[in-house]
């Protein structure tokens, strides 16, 4: 079977191989004395596959279907397509009764790219207002020092 495994893993794995040899001591590691006894009993009898986590490569249990999204997302490109995630999101709770998160729906809005994030927009071009040509011709019309 294989096994992925993260850099924090393999480090762990080689951590507990040297404690088990005898070349490092369970004090050095810097995690508990009982914790370590803990992984060493699992990883002698399950071996490396024990230090990775159980649900990696599996979905979330709190994710939403598929179904689901692709509802949200057709009722949004219908009607609300030019709405923020925010207003879209208090329209379909008003008008729909469908609820999702606030970032949940911005983000599939990003990833549909109904919304583009404030981050990722050009900046406004503004025209520069140059000073003027003499001094004391600040623009108004009142007399300051006379």
């Amino acid at each position: 079977m294989l096994i992925t495994m993260s850099e924090k893993d393999i480090y762990r794995f080689k951590v507990l191989s040297d404690v088990r040899e005898k070349r490092l001591r369970q004090v050095d590691v810097n995690v508990s004395v009982r914790h370590i006894r803990r992984l060493l009993n699992r990883f002698s009898t399950l071996g490396a596959q024990s230090l990775a986590h159980a649900a990696r490569g599996r979905p979330s249990n709190r994710c939403y279907s598929e179904d689901f999204k692709a509802e949200i997302l057709k009722i949004i490109h219908k009607y609300y397509s030019d709405f923020s995630p925010t207003l879209a999101l208090e329209k379909l709770s008003e008008q729909h009764n469908l609820a999702v998160s606030k970032e949940t729906l911005r983000q599939w809005m990003i990833a549909d790219g109904l919304w583009v994030p404030h981050s990722k927009r050009k900046p406004r071009i503004y025209q520069p207002r140059y000073r003027r040509d003499c001094l004391g011709e600040d623009g108004s019309h009142h007399d300051w020092f006379e």
